[in-house]
């Protein structure tokens, strides 16, 4: 199907639902560099304009990849609820876009009768504040030890990377993020190397914390998953299981998994009894089906809203877009990484994830640590339920800047906002606050300290 328009006497020819999409998207470095983007502002304009009159059930009759060539196609069909799509199903995009600003009730129910081509076009024309306003009122609990996304609630992944995964290294990152108040949303290592030996050592490590200081937060070492799935064979103490994942079958191919890989590895972590349901952590970001020449002509803010379907499907404790991570060549500068990081948020959370954010940017792009607090302030305004915690916001393994202990405490203190109900109690018992969501005044580090200098290989 065709989508055209004139204005002043211009013709403009979209010749599919897919280049619509892709015309209609905010500006982006992805974009422009698959040859998919707009033209010229007005270009943008028009395609916006075009989008918001097309109706929402369009996008189960035109899906913008065949279903017969790409399994996740099949599972956002498969997913599509009619029932609850039933109070919209009427409307079109900017009809949808008045519904979503205008409705103040509960959105949950929603999420189940909505696609990610859905949401992604929704966003593609709404300004900032609507995407804040609207992901605000969107909100997604889960639970394992402590329980993530309680309205005023902020909690944190304690990120304690080391390039050499020395494990004294990364036991003096993990307490100083304990003493800032950091680590409620899982204490998460990315591995410098993906042995099962190295892995194994550090699913250890973390497991000794977590029991010997009885906190109440998981761990989850973010490994490749069959990595996880060999060390649960094994017998490790693993609590969450980690995947990078993308928004179509071949960009999922590219990362060595399908949808048959992460069921198994639901089963497997289910099957050792350690918390809830909700055992998967999964990592997304706009570009990785680019990157991978996976995208099938969809832009990449469409590409990683679909990733949230293969999310949902697992029922995750956590997922968070790494917004910038990828570099300049996807989002160039931070006015780019800000946007995208609100379009993520906004889409995962109407979608039901409990969606989180790593507000960050690599070194060779036109972005500063400003951009990073201006995002990081806006997202917690618009209800993230997570954020990354990393000392110094330098992250010393990955090579790129994220945001740090300090960060999260400042977003607490200026939106009121406290961490995960178990873990505060944690944090009050053991003197590192001072039940009035601020840090006391450091003796509980020397307990703490004496505890971790006798950890088993630190």
């Amino acid at each position: 199907m065709n989508y055209y328009t004139t204005l002043h006497g211009k013709h403009f020819n979209f010749r599919d639902l897919r280049t619509l999409m892709a015309r209609a998207s905010p500006q982006r470095a992805a974009d422009e560099l698959a040859g998919l983007a707009a033209g010229s502002e007005v270009e943008r304009a028009v395609a916006q304009r075009v989008l918001a009159e097309v109706p929402l059930k369009t996008f189960i009759e035109e899906p913008l990849i065949a279903p017969e060539h790409d399994e996740v196609s099949r599972l956002i069909l498969d997913q599509h609820d009619a029932a609850a799509f039933g109070p919209i199903a009427a409307l079109t995009v900017g009809e949808f876009r008045d519904w979503l600003l205008a409705d103040s009730s509960d959105l949950s129910a929603l999420a189940a009768g909505l696609t990610p081509e859905m949401v992604a076009a929704v966003s593609k024309i709404m300004r900032n504040q609507d995407l804040i306003a609207v992901a605000r009122r969107c909100r997604i609990v889960t639970r394992f030890r402590d329980t993530i996304g309680l309205p005023g609630r902020l909690s944190t992944r304690l990120q304690p990377n080391h390039p050499t995964d020395d494990p004294r290294g990364i036991a003096a990152s993990i307490l100083d993020g304990l003493l800032y108040g950091s680590g409620d949303a899982v204490i998460g290592i990315n591995p410098a190397t993906d042995n099962l030996d190295n892995v194994h050592t550090l699913l250890n490590l973390l497991d000794e914390i977590i029991t010997r200081h009885e906190i109440p937060t998981q761990s989850c070492v973010l490994s490749h998953i069959t990595t996880s799935m060999e060390l649960m064979r094994r017998g490790a103490p693993v609590d969450l299981v980690f995947q990078s994942i993308a928004g179509t079958e071949a960009a999922n191919r590219s990362f060595g998994i399908d949808l048959a890989v992460l069921r198994e590895a639901k089963a497997m972590a289910e099957s050792l009894g350690r918390g809830s349901h909700h055992l998967m952590y999964f990592e997304t970001g706009q570009g990785s089906a680019l990157s991978a020449n996976a995208h099938h002509g969809v832009d990449a803010q469409t590409c990683e809203a679909r990733a949230y379907a293969v999310a949902r499907e697992f029922s995750p404790l956590l997922v968070n877009t790494v917004v910038g991570f990828i570099g300049p060549e996807y989002l160039y500068d931070g006015k780019q990484i800000i946007r995208a990081g609100l379009e993520d948020h906004f889409c995962g959370k109407l979608l039901g994830l409990p969606m989180g954010c790593d507000i960050c940017y690599t070194n060779h792009a036109e972005a500063d640590q400003n951009d990073m607090d201006n995002l990081l302030t806006l997202l917690g305004v618009a209800g993230c339920s997570y954020i990354m915690g990393i000392p110094g916001a330098d992250d010393i393994m990955l090579a790129y800047q994220s945001t740090s202990f300090h960060d999260a405490l400042y977003l607490r203190q200026v939106l009121g906002l406290r961490p995960a109900p178990e873990f505060e109690a944690w944090l009050d018992r053991m003197g590192i606050f001072n039940g009035r969501n601020s840090l006391a005044d450091g003796r509980a580090a020397t307990p703490l300290l004496s505890h971790f200098s006798g950890l088993s290989g630190a």
